[in-house]
């Protein structure tokens, strides 16, 4: 008996709809997906989103500051007032110390912790 599961060998195989050799379809194919893979691991690996986010340079706007930590204005001005935030006036504008701000995200509150109010 014959095996069904076999062409015959007039048939030719089924012609590629697309205007590479097969080849050179899969070697591009495999460079193209090693380098998504490529990026999309050194992304990852990059950095965490809150590192992201954080650029170190000096001084930082309070919309800056707002959007860094997803909050309003007036939370902004009540952690000044509760000396959380320290604020850096240039002029008639209004700036945060990148050290502050590093301060309040590790939780460490540096030299407010040791205020006179909160002593005694």
């Amino acid at each position: 008996m014959k095996e069904t599961n076999q062409l015959p060998q007039d048939l030719s195989p089924t012609p590629m709809l697309f205007p590479f050799d097969p080849q050179q379809f899969w070697q591009h194919l495999r460079i193209l997906l090693r380098d998504e893979i490529t990026r999309l691991t050194a992304a990852s690996t990059a950095a965490t989103p809150e590192e992201a986010t954080l650029n170190p340079k000096p001084l930082y706007k309070i919309s800056e500051v707002c959007q860094l930590f997803q909050v309003t204005k007036p939370t902004v001005y009540a952690w000044i007032e509760h000396g959380k935030l320290h604020p850096v006036k240039i002029r008639s504008r209004v700036f945060f110390l990148w050290q502050d701000i590093q301060n309040l995200i590790t939780g460490s509150r540096g030299d407010a912790a040791a205020t006179p109010e909160q002593a005694g």
